[in-house]
């Protein structure tokens, strides 16, 4: 019985387990992911020929213009443009370093002055670069204010509005009522001269 159990053991290690560790199955795609179709033989003749082709190109050294067509447009487009700058540069840095070889030839006489010209370029350059930095900066810095205090009038402008419009509905509460107690007033006036007319008119009856 033990030796069964042991026998099935070992098989299905060897059916499962062993086939998981030698030759791991991947994880399930994802749901929203379709499968790709089968590729017919048609499909499939084109893709071996393709693959084929490049490999075989791939065995040359220099890769051509037939692997990489793409490439090679964007080389030439960027040597075109990276031609003329470096043509400049080229022109450039032999001045100032054939400047400072015919300096170093006539010694330290003439190679103080050669350098003290070009520290006090690369300083002008480097002054003027932090000009310009000091420059931005305060107008950054000014352009910041300025939201500021736009902001800080607008507040101003809408409490003052408010403000007002409170000001202007206490006066007229203010005149409404004053109008009804007029009203009120003249009523009672009204009352109190015809009680009077009324008190003489008995008093001249009685007479």
């Amino acid at each position: 019985m033990k030796f069964k159990v042991a026998c099935r053991k070992v098989y299905d290690y060897i059916r499962y387990d062993l086939k998981e560790i030698a030759f791991p199955s991947s994880l399930p795609d994802p749901p929203h992911i379709k499968k790709r179709p089968k590729l017919t033989l048609k499909e499939w003749y084109y893709v071996v020929k393709e693959a084929s082709r490049l490999y075989a190109a791939s065995w040359v050294r220099d890769i051509g213009p037939e692997l990489r067509p793409n490439d090679y447009k964007k080389k030439d487009e960027s040597v075109d443009r990276l031609s003329g700058i470096d043509d400049k540069e080229k022109d450039k840095e032999p001045t100032t370093l054939e400047d400072l070889a015919v300096a170093a030839r006539g010694g330290m006489e003439t190679l103080r002055p050669a350098l003290q010209r070009l520290y006090m370029t690369r300083a002008s350059a480097y002054k003027d670069a932090l000009k310009g930095f000091i420059e931005g900066y305060q107008e950054g810095i000014q352009q910041v204010m300025e939201h500021k205090q736009k902001e800080e009038s607008e507040l101003l402008k809408k409490e003052f509005e408010s403000l007002k419009a409170g000001i202007r509905e206490v006066v007229e509460q203010k005149k409404k009522e004053e109008s009804e107690w007029l009203k009120e007033d003249g009523s009672k006036k009204s009352e109190e001269h015809e009680l009077q007319k009324h008190e003489e008119n008995k008093s001249k009856k009685t007479n």
